[in-house]
């Protein structure tokens, strides 16, 4: 009988069943599982690697993956293994077969025996998908960040806006609540002169068009008066005017004042304020005493008239606007030209449509009118029954030249009605009728008259009559321009005699 030892036989039958099932589990796991000699060669490894690389030989794979990771020899990251030290999760990248980029996060654990370490087993985890979540992911949020840069951008435009807005309205309000009060101080234009009516004829010729008016006349007037017409019977009456007296304000503040400023511009400029021009936009701007600019300052209006721009001060940003400009001014501009005083490159700009009011004393004829007015707005306000006027008084009236024009007119009669104790008005005032100054200022005014009517002849050709004729172009009658004419001297240089 042959006994035969069946235990080794037993022992590695019992090994490849144990080897069968490691390597089915192993096959079976999601992650890739690699066994590497102390060298860090490759002895064996999981089934996963193939469905993760395709049809590359195994061992080529890692190898490949290895030499591209470590291409100086050893794996470096294997080291702390092979020393006995266990390497949890490091991320490693690498290309592969169709160039696409593969993550996975690696593992290496030792394998000791008594002998030392006799392998290394590494285990990776293919992060691949996950990382391309998260780049995915990542991008989305660098994409929403940026838009939520570009909303905040747009916002912070918007309230920009926003602000600029609700300080032009402000400033409109506080101009708007002015106009109140001085349209309702002055309800109207009085007067029924053919002098005036030329002058209401002139501002109904120019208003409907956008061009810059140059208003003329003597200190009260009315050329404010005149301005506001224009812009009442304007497309942008809609919108208030918008004044500013040159006169009024200190030369270092006018700019600031017409242009606006930024926040710290200058010393004081404890916040920013729109100017003039901007709240002016859409609208139109009267330039109250426009001789009275400083010449520094008329470059830089020259500039705005010409292209509608500007900056505020302390502010690099360039503001385009859309301004009507009209401006007033009771002085000779050509002389102050002659002078020094004034650029004549703006004067040709604002005297594109000129018009010229014309002193009170040259029409006498409306202060009746004016009386009538004055009385009775100032017995209503001040709560008094005045019913007529002295004939004495009103003669002395019509009598006096009026230095002061309109606007001395209206004080004298305030203060008479404050005065009168009865129903019929007295003058509280005695009227000087002349002085040498007023005098000259009168010879003056009258050689203005002079030329303006010797222009006018001469482009009619001395044709005073007529649809074209001189009196039709300066607004009065015929009749009355003769008048004119003889008590100026001027005679037609053929016959030496007004026709």
């Amino acid at each position: 009988m042959v006994v035969t030892d069946l235990t080794e036989q037993k022992r590695n039958e019992e090994m490849l069943a144990e080897e069968k099932l490691t390597t089915q589990i192993l096959n079976q796991a999601a992650e890739i599982f690699v066994l590497c000699d102390p060298q860090g060669r490759i002895l064996r490894a999981s089934q996963s690697t193939s469905s993760l690389f395709g049809r590359s030989p195994l061992f080529q794979v890692f190898d490949e993956a290895f030499h591209l990771l470590y291409p100086d020899g050893m794996p470096f990251i294997l080291l702390p293994a092979m020393s006995g030290k266990f390497l949890h999760a490091v991320e490693v990248n690498f290309k592969h077969g169709d160039n696409e980029t593969y993550s996975f996060l690696l593992s290496a654990n030792p394998l000791i025996t008594h002998k030392g370490a006799i392998g290394i087993v590494v285990v990776m985890v293919d992060i691949t998908e996950r990382r391309k979540m998260e780049d995915s992911r990542q991008k989305d949020h660098d994409k929403l960040e940026q838009q939520v840069e570009e909303r905040t951008l747009e916002l912070r435009t918007a309230l920009s806006e926003i602000k600029t807005l609700k300080d032009r309205l402000e400033a409109e309000n506080i101009y708007l609540r002015h106009e109140n009060k001085r349209r309702h101080h002055f309800a109207q234009i009085l007067g029924q002169s053919d002098s005036l009516k030329y002058v209401l004829y002139r501002a109904e010729q120019v208003a409907p068009t956008n061009a810059t008016v140059l208003i003329l006349g003597e200190t009260g007037t009315g050329k404010e008066l005149i301005a506001f017409a224009i812009h009442d019977m304007s497309p942008r009456k809609e919108r208030p005017m918008i004044t500013v007296n040159c006169a009024a304000l200190p030369g270092n503040l006018i700019e600031s004042e017409l242009f606006g400023r930024e926040k710290g511009a200058f010393t004081g400029a404890d916040t920013r304020r729109i100017g003039r021009f901007e709240v002016a936009n859409g609208s139109t701007l009267c330039l109250d005493e426009i001789g009275e600019l400083p010449l520094e300052l008329q470059a830089k209006l020259l500039r705005v008239i010409q292209h509608n721009e500007f900056e505020r001060l302390g502010s690099p940003h360039t503001i385009k606007v859309d301004v009507r400009i009209v401006a007033t001014t009771n002085r000779n501009l050509e002389e102050e030209i002659r002078n020094g005083r004034f650029r004549q490159d703006l004067y040709y700009r604002l005297n594109v449509f000129p018009i010229t009011v014309p002193p009170l004393r040259q029409r006498k004829e409306d202060i009746p009118l004016m009386v009538h007015a004055f009385v009775e707005r100032y017995s209503r306000k001040l709560g008094k029954q005045i019913t007529s006027i002295q004939k004495e008084a009103m003669k002395a009236l019509q009598d006096y030249p009026w230095p002061g024009n309109v606007r001395e007119l209206e004080s004298i009669i305030e203060r008479a009605v404050i005065l009168c104790p009865g129903p019929v008005l007295q003058l509280a005032d005695k009227l000087e009728i002349s002085s040498p100054a007023f005098s000259s200022t009168v010879r003056t005014l009258e050689e203005t008259e002079r030329d303006q009517i010797l222009k006018i002849l001469s482009e009619t050709r001395w044709r005073i009559e007529g649809k074209n004729g001189a009196a039709a172009i300066l607004g009065i009658h015929p009749s009355t321009l003769r008048a004119r004419m003889h008590k100026l001297g001027i005679v037609r240089p053929e016959t030496k005699e007004p026709n």
